[in-house]
């Protein structure tokens, strides 16, 4: 629920499903995230009342949240027993359809949304996608590593998933980030793989048991990401996103010419 700027993250993400044509927006969450299931819920009061004061820019922004024909669903992870569990829980509602997951705290600015670039390769070619982009070798440890059949492709099949590697041991520089397009049939890898590093179901471990049975590729998304999981990625696209707002770009890029001018007289 952390904002950049006007809007949370989670508004983002769910806008970038959307954007890929997706109308089931299942939220996994815990015990302490009631806010999100209030950000999206509706308040026919609360929009009656802002009608009836002539405000209708704020109306029209509280129904644009989410379009009419778009549906959410929310279910209680009851233990975080690792990502691989969180996906695992939606698998009543999902069935064994293609699904997408998104992470929404990897913030992905991109002209095309990235789950909109990944279904339209899937449309060409099928199998699961995970959108990777490449990390400096002394980041390995913080991510799922893939090696993949061409090195360098834009688009290539995967030949091997790790999780968190040792720089040492990655089979590569190619870092899972927080976009996927996966198969129905991941749900029973999930089931049965136990649980894996730091005692929890890994979403990584699923899909290296998927890579034995069916095609998995990865996906070297077009846009800059954000890693708003982290103080320094929150800050960069909270002030990146500002200086492009219609509304309030330029004062916020007046504001920091003469901020940055202020600092270097000082010193």
């Amino acid at each position: 629920m952390l904002p950049i700027v006007d809007k949370p993250l989670i508004q983002y993400a769910a806008d970038e499903a959307l954007a890929a044509g997706a109308r089931l927006l299942v939220f996994i969450t815990g015990s302490s995230k009631r806010a999100i299931e209030d950000h999206f819920d509706c308040d026919p009061e609360l929009e009656a009342a802002l009608a009836k004061q002539g405000k209708s820019e704020l109306v029209d922004l509280l129904r644009g949240i989410l379009p009419a024909d778009a549906t959410c669903i929310y279910i209680r992870q009851p233990a975080p027993l690792g990502l691989g569990h969180a996906v695992l829980c939606a698998h009543a509602v999902v069935g064994n359809e293609p699904f997408y997951v998104h992470l929404a705290d990897d913030l992905i600015d991109a002209e095309v949304p990235v789950l909109a670039q990944m279904r339209d390769h899937y449309l060409k070619s099928g199998g699961s996608i995970i959108g990777v982009q490449q990390v400096p070798r002394s980041q390995t440890g913080s991510y799922g590593i893939v090696a993949t059949e061409e090195a360098g492709a834009e688009y290539s099949r995967i030949r091997r998933i790790v999780e968190k590697p040792k720089p040492a041991d990655a089979p590569s520089d190619l870092a899972v980030v927080g976009r996927y397009l996966l198969s129905g049939s991941l749900f029973d890898r999930l089931k049965t793989i136990g649980r894996g590093a730091g005692g929890e179901i890994q979403l990584t471990d699923g899909i290296a048991a998927l890579l034995q049975d069916e095609p998995v590729y990865a996906y070297r998304f077009k846009g800059k990401r954000y890693d708003c999981g982290t103080k320094l990625g929150y800050l960069e696209a909270t002030v990146e996103y500002a200086l492009r707002h219609p509304e309030l770009g330029d004062q916020f890029a007046n504001y920091l010419q003469g901020f940055v001018a202020g600092q270097k007289t000082r010193a």
